[in-house]
């Protein structure tokens, strides 16, 4: 029997490379998006330690791994900044940010396009549309 692991039954989350890539990923994106002029605003008055973490337990869950997230749905989490402005260029924004990080990552590009995909079937909820 092949070493190679069989990817047809693997969650995306053990396919990304489980806890630790998550853990690394957010790490970076967040990084990359407080560093950006066009949405860091929506996180001026954000404990950024307890983002991370409601944000790694979310990618946790939304990619098949376990179950951990306690937090709001989209639409309500994101109705404040839906208040402050939040728009579809900002959304565009954090997913420049999101596919960045992961091609940082060295995640293969089939991967990134599941992830972006699983992404994109947030935006209405997230912009409150």
């Amino acid at each position: 029997m092949s070493e190679v692991q069989d990817t047809t039954s693997a969650s995306l989350f053990d396919q990304l490379g489980g806890a630790a890539a998550v853990d690394a990923a957010v790490e970076i994106f967040y990084r990359k998006v407080l560093a950006d002029y066009r949405i860091n605003r929506f996180f001026d008055n954000s404990d950024m330690e307890r983002q991370a973490a409601k944000q790694k337990a979310f990618l946790t869950m939304a990619f098949g791994g376990p179950n951990d997230y306690s937090g709001k749905d989209m639409r309500n989490a994101h109705a404040r900044f839906v208040k402050m402005g939040l728009s579809d260029s900002h959304f565009n924004a954090v997913m420049e940010h999101l596919s960045a990080t992961l091609v940082d990552l060295s995640v293969p590009p089939a991967l990134i396009a599941q992830v972006m995909a699983l992404a994109e079937t947030t935006r209405a909820d997230v912009l409150n549309k």
